[in-house]
């Protein structure tokens, strides 16, 4: 080995802890992008081979009761490479031992082969026999969760008929990769089911025999959607469809996506955060040690070492640092980002998932942790390379300071000696003072972007909860009904409440801009299902006009006093022209909203219903739900409560795990940037420290000075951080928004206070472990250094 290898090492292994102190940063970021582009990949991936190998369906629609007929029509559509049809719907299920209803959504299994389309992957057991009544196959989450074998039975209320139902297998289906409820805000596997019957025993059921009501479309490689969409349309309307939609509003998918889509976000937001604190932690570093190694550089020089080896030779110790750092991030993240892309793999209902992440996101991160590093170390290369031998040789000229104003105010505030030395080294070094405040603003920032979090779900369950949806529970029907039918909904055990609700699938246009929605009718004073404006405060939809969420708003380009097109999905599928009257905050979904009246009169029918909200005496919540097992129009109940304990159950989980993980790169951080910038304050005022002890100073006194430019520098970089904590939420909450919900900004003062004292408490940690090195100063020894 050459001498300056041999160097290179030993300076390696004397810096050993502030090596790994910035390595563990740098690890950090390598390790984030490897997990948030891993995960991102193994997700893209699987969905990609799922959809291909099941043959996951490009257009689907409804419809009330179209002919077998028709089929070949829709087959001619330029485009179209296959279609199939089934039958659905939906039932009210009494699982054994359960008290509570269920709900189940039918789907008719051919008779003759495997379906063409969404082909469901079976897990256990076989798909039921075509010529029985009542065997069937469910999806495995669902059997799961209510803890069925094969061969249990469970009854179903099909359009009035009760039925028993054998489970001959489970399954699972591109089409569930994400299996909620109607009505539902996260999965709820106990309640919710998918079940596969023979396409005969459904026809019977729904009264479709010749007929079906759902259809699926596969397209031809390169093929646009919005044609085959409109001559779908075209085609079902006279037989009540409702409207044909391509994947992107696939409920299932629309979900994988938003989340595939933050992600991504994540990927391009974080990971250079911990690039550039470790670019800046090599840069403090390296200038201390080219400042404390002058001589030697000079004496390397003067033995014939070229500036280009002396500079090679200081790069390649960032190096060493980075290769550390990546090593440690490439295993830390590879098994972060397998671990979670299992865990997603359970959550969205995949078969089977396909890991791998590809070697360029390792050689990515790597050459982004060798390049920040290189970067941070290149000033201070440089310069031992410019240094000529005989200056090298000489000790540094002292600084030059002059008495300012500021050293006038702390004479005249009288300052202890000591706390005058603290701010005078702040205010000399003002630059490395705000970049080491600013890495330790950065450590305050990642606590803070992880957990207003915490907040914003709480902002969002008191408003869908508790605000905006307050009833108990919400009764779901087949068809709608006429709002007479309230007082029977209100006869119901344990209902003390009942209002009425209506859905309609629409489709908004402005311009060249349009958007499929549901469109939400109340009656005017409703008081358990309510429209909320910018204040909270309980907003009437009038007569005429609609009422847009802002997220909706914005994409169509609408703001209120303008006019936009609605086109109804259902009923006699008319456009009409509505003016939008108001804008509200909506976090779940894309809300739009009119008048009941109003709605029914456009359609020119008695009041009608297709939900209705209920109040309840809980002490009569069993009996409600055995009447509603026999009550056929019933087709399922929302409860809220359950609801919205799933909602926060799930949420929760994920976001303990987030907090852990930020928490935990925030300490690392604050000890990357505390302890090696106390460590460099220690080579740099050893001399000084060792005279004021000579001069008959304590040792508390000296640690004074050590520890506390450190703690008033962390304090200095509290409200830095923040302002960029605030200013990371904010992209976060825009990167996660998707067209199914959106978080809100919330920054309340106990999340800044949380995250102050997590970094202070780190730094305080890291300074003191710096601090025990000033019991072990041999004065002697210091005094003879010549600085």
């Amino acid at each position: 080995m050459h001498a300056l290898d041999i160097k290179l090492l030993r300076d390696f292994k004397r810096l050993w802890i502030q090596a790994l102190a910035i390595a563990m940063v740098l690890a950090c970021g390598v390790a984030i992008l490897l997990t948030s582009v891993g995960m991102y990949k193994a997700l893209s991936e699987t969905r990609i081979a799922y959809y291909e190998r099941n043959r996951f369906a490009d257009v689907f629609a409804h419809a009330t009761r179209a002919p077998l007929s028709l089929l070949a029509e829709i087959a001619n559509i330029d485009g179209v490479m296959n279609v199939e049809a089934r039958i659905t719907g939906g039932a009210t299920l009494d699982i054994p031992g359960r008290v509570r209803t269920a709900v189940g959504q039918i789907l008719s299994y051919p008779e003759d082969a495997d379906p063409v389309l969404n082909l469901p992957f079976l897990v256990t057991g076989r798909f039921p026999n075509a010529l029985s009544t009542t065997e069937v196959t469910v999806n495995a989450p669902f059997a799961r969760a209510n803890g069925f074998e094969l061969g249990d039975s469970f009854s179903a209320n099909l359009r009035g008929q009760k039925r028993d139902l054998t489970i001959v297998g489970t399954a699972l289906s591109p089409e569930f990769v994400y299996t909620i409820g109607p009505g539902a805000l996260m999965p709820d596997n106990t309640a919710f089911g998918i079940i596969w019957m023979p396409e005969r025993a459904a026809a019977a059921a729904f009264d479709m025999t010749g007929a079906f009501n759902d259809v699926s479309i596969a397209l031809a490689a390169g093929t646009t959607t919005a044609p085959v969409i409109d001559a779908v349309d075209t085609l079902l309307e006279p037989f009540g469809g409702l409207g044909a939609y391509d994947r992107t509003t696939q409920q299932s998918d629309a979900f994988l996506d938003a989340e595939i889509n933050q992600l991504k976000g994540m990927a391009a937001i974080l990971p250079p955060i911990f690039f550039v604190i470790s670019g800046f932690l090599v840069s403090m570093v390296m200038s201390r040690i080219i400042t404390l190694e002058r001589s030697e550089i000079g004496l390397l020089k003067a033995i014939g070492y070229s500036n280009i080896e002396i500079c090679l030779h200081y790069l390649m110790l960032a190096a060493l640092i980075a290769v550390v750092g990546v090593l440690v991030g490439w295993a830390a993240g590879t098994a972060l980002a397998r671990t979670t892309a299992w865990q997603y793999a359970q959550f969205f209902d995949f078969p089977f998932v396909i890991f791998r992440v590809s070697y360029w996101v390792y050689a990515a991160s790597g050459l982004a942790a060798l390049l920040t590093t290189s970067l941070g170390a290149m000033q201070a290369a440089l310069r031992a390379a410019r240094l000529a031998p005989a200056i090298a040789m000489q000790p540094p000229a002292p600084p030059r300071f002059k008495r300012s104003f500021v050293d006038d105010v702390m004479t005249h505030l009288r300052l202890a000696q000591s706390t005058v030395m603290i701010l005078r080294s702040l205010l000399r070094w003002p630059l490395r003072s705000f970049l080491t405040s600013l890495g330790l603003a950065l450590a305050v920032a990642s606590v803070i972007a992880a957990t207003f979090i915490n907040d914003a779900l709480d902002e969002i369950v008191d408003l869908a909860f508790y605000q905006t949806n307050r009833q108990d529970a919400m009764l779901l029907f087949a068809d709608e009904i006429p709002e007479a039918a309230l007082e029977d909904v209100r006869h119901l055990p344990g209902v003390l409440q009942a209002e009425s609700q209506q859905f309609h699938a629409a489709i908004l246009r402005h311009g060249h801009l349009a958007k499929r929605v549901a469109v939400e009718a109340h009656r005017p004073g409703n008081d358990l299902s309510r429209v909320l404006d910018a204040k909270g405060k309980p907003l009437e939809v009038p007569p005429g006009g609609i009422v847009l969420s802002e997220r909706l708003a914005e994409y169509l380009e609408v703001q209120p006093g303008q006019s936009i097109d609605v086109e109804f999905l259902s009923g006699r599928r008319e456009t009409f022209s509505v003016n939008v009257t108001a804008l509200v905050e909506l976090h779940f979904g894309l809300g739009a909203y009119v008048d009941f009246a109003y709605l029914n009169a456009l359609f020119r029918q008695a009041p009608r219903v297709s939900t209705v909200n209920i109040t309840l005496d809980t002490a009569q919540t069993d009996a409600l739900h055995a009447a509603i097992k026999n009550t056929p129009r019933i087709t399922g109940i929302i409860e809220m409560n359950e609801n919205r304990r799933s909602f926060q159950d799930t949420i929760e989980k994920n976001i303990l795990v987030m907090n852990a993980i930020y928490i935990v790169v925030a300490v690392l951080i604050t000890i990357g940037v505390a302890y090696n910038a106390a460590r460099i304050q220690l080579s740099e005022r050893a001399r000084e420290l060792a005279s004021l002890r000579i001069l008959g100073y304590g040792r508390g006194e000296i640690s004074y000075i050590l520890v506390g430019e450190m703690m008033l520098i962390a304090l200095v970089a509290q409200p830095f951080g923040w302002l960029i904590g605030a200013g990371i939420a904010r992209m976060m909450t825009n990167a996660f928004t998707s067209d199914l919900y959106a978080i809100p900004l919330v920054l309340k003062p106990p999340r800044f206070t949380f995250a102050s004292l997590v970094v202070l408490s780190a730094a305080l940690a890291s300074v003191m472990i710096v601090r025990r090195r000033l019991d072990r100063l041999d004065l002697v020894a210091v005094m003879k250094t010549r600085e």
